[in-house]
């Protein structure tokens, strides 16, 4: 039986931006998320990188924004997990990607989108060929929950979902 090892990785972006964090699979993966991304809001400020699991185990990125691109590609170093991406976003939320990202062939599951603090639960373990693996166990995703929202909070809400243009 082999041992199992925990860490957890916080992902880094500044502030003002989201990130989008999940599991795919195969090379064209950076490719086909940069694309579902600039042709669903054109002129996009952005960073992807996706994370090999065989071969060179290399971080393949792309973006349009440089900054975002390289944080995309060092948190998913730091992260070291085959097999998963990140997408940094500059001035756009995640919903306005959210279903072009799902139609993405290769994508296998989004596992958080967020502008709040992200921390990425990794376990790591050996494969048995002298090589070691690590996996994705899950996210946290913001803070702990403090309560049931009242009327103020229900009016809170809907009058922010206005404000930000996705209700009328």
């Amino acid at each position: 039986m082999s041992e199992i090892r925990f860490e957890l990785v916080k992902i880094d972006f500044p502030e003002g931006c989201n990130a989008v964090f999940g599991i795919t699979h195969f090379i064209k993966s950076v490719e086909d998320l940069y694309e579902a991304v600039v042709n669903t809001v054109p002129g996009a400020k952005f960073g992807v990188a996706f994370a090999e699991a065989s071969g060179p185990c290399l971080i393949r990125h792309e973006g349009t924004d440089e900054e975002l691109r390289r944080l995309a590609a060092e948190n998913l170093l730091r992260i070291g997990c085959g097999h998963t991406f990140l997408i940094i976003l500059r001035n756009l939320y995640p919903i306005n990607i959210l279903g072009r990202l799902k139609e993405v062939p290769e994508l296998c599951t989004i596992l958080a989108a967020t502008a709040n603090p992200l921390q990425v639960i990794v376990a790591e373990a050996a494969q048995g060929d002298g090589k070691t693996g690590r996996g994705v166990v899950g996210v946290i995703d913001g803070y702990k929950s403090m309560g049931i929202e009242a009327e103020k909070d229900i009016m809170h809400r809907r009058e922010f979902l206005r404000k930000i243009g996705y209700k009328f």
